[in-house]
């Protein structure tokens, strides 16, 4: 029997809470979790260096199937030696199987039983995506991670639709398993749907436990519903998952919601939010956000975080980073973009310690007090 490319350890249960402390094992290197992954949905982390990610202590990032399908190909990837190569990066590599895309910026989709036909988000051309495609685009990448191809209902859709998807993500989820080439070199996914009904939850996470893919991710939160919505639907669809295996969230971000994720079980997450609020000029900081382009900081010397030790807090300061901004300068970017991730990197190797010294609850309260979370502000951020 072929030995699964991707493992989980579990080193610690936190005593209060759900939280995990452990470490995956994957072919380019052993990370510790819970973790935050950087998104690199083109091959790259928006305007950072594969060896700036390094230094922050990024182990995995995420690069985006349905945007390298489109462009490049993968093909030339393949070509390249795999995207590790392509890019330049040696540590870990995620795919999604670009279903979300498919759903979120396809123009006109047509859901068939077979898979998906839609029309590109960058020409129009008339494409089609199936399991078995998606799985063909992510064994040519070379992703040490490969998410199966899913169907990713509006949270708020009828509980009739949102049955009949979760049934056909499942029988979708076993085509792309018996579709996966390479599983002695990369490890597949698969993802419980079922918006916020606990029933369909349940049947979802039946369904692809049962397949024994070696990770699973939940998927269809993140998407218009309420911090309370998602955090309800985590304390009913962590306990669903094997505790032997990783459990990933999809797309989440704000340093409350890895927090709460991390308190129900969850290993793993990733989101765009660091990078794309910090092109806006806007910086998460130990005492909140901070939209460092205001007025008021034009002649402040003092770094965007005194409570900081990246690379932008120790050498540059709010008054040069506001200037960068308003002169245009693409530096400013990177040193925002720097920063955030930064900031959720270590706040990871926060709570990993806190869920070391059993204290995760004092430390989020700490932390949401410090940052001054109120409900307003979780429900914007």
């Amino acid at each position: 029997m072929t030995e699964p490319a991707i493992k989980y350890r579990l080193i610690k249960k936190e005593k209060h809470t759900g939280a995990r402390l452990g470490e995956i094992i994957t072919p380019h290197g052993t990370f510790p979790t819970p973790m935050f992954m950087p998104v690199g949905t083109q091959a790259t982390v928006k305007s950072m260096a594969p060896e700036e990610l390094d230094e922050m202590g990024a182990n995995i990032i995420l690069s985006n199937t349905y945007h390298l399908w489109l462009r490049p190909g993968e093909d030339l990837v393949k070509q390249a030696g795999g995207l590790h190569k392509f890019m330049n990066w040696n540590k870990g590599i995620l795919t999604d199987s670009g279903g979300f895309q498919v759903f979120s910026l396809a123009q006109m989709r047509d859901i068939t039983e077979e898979g998906v036909h839609f029309k590109s988000h960058l020409d129009g051309k008339k494409l089609f995506l199936s399991p078995e495609k998606a799985i063909q685009i992510e064994n040519a990448l070379g992703s040490d991670i490969m998410m199966s191809f899913d169907e990713c209902p509006p949270f708020f859709e009828t509980y009739d639709y949102i049955k009949k998807s979760v049934a056909r993500t499942s029988r979708w989820a076993e085509r792309g398993l018996k579709a996966h080439q390479n599983p002695a070199t990369q490890g597949l996914f698969g993802i419980v749907q079922g918006g916020g009904h606990k029933d369909l939850r349940t049947q979802s996470a039946r369904d692809l436990v049962s397949l024994d893919f070696p990770g699973y991710s939940i998927g269809g939160l993140s998407v218009g519903e309420s911090k309370e919505e998602m955090n309800r639907v985590l304390d009913f669809t962590t306990p669903l998952l094997p505790e032997n295996k990783p459990r990933y969230l999809m797309g989440v971000g704000s340093p409350d919601a890895l927090i709460d994720g991390v308190i129900r079980g969850v290993d793993m997450f990733d989101c765009v939010l660091p990078t794309r609020i910090a092109r806006n000029g806007t910086c998460m900081t130990s005492h909140g956000r901070l939209v460092v382009k205001n007025a008021k900081y034009a002649r402040d010397f003092s770094p965007i975080d005194d409570n900081c030790n990246c690379y932008t807090c120790r050498n540059y300061t709010r008054a040069y980073v506001r200037h960068l901004f308003k002169a245009d300068e693409t530096f400013g970017l990177r040193l925002t973009s720097y920063h955030n991730l930064y900031f959720l990197l270590n706040l990871m190797r926060q709570v990993r310690q806190a869920i070391l010294d059993d204290n995760l609850l004092e430390f989020k309260e700490h932390f949401f007090e410090q940052y001054g979370f109120n409900a307003k502000e979780r429900k914007n951020f």
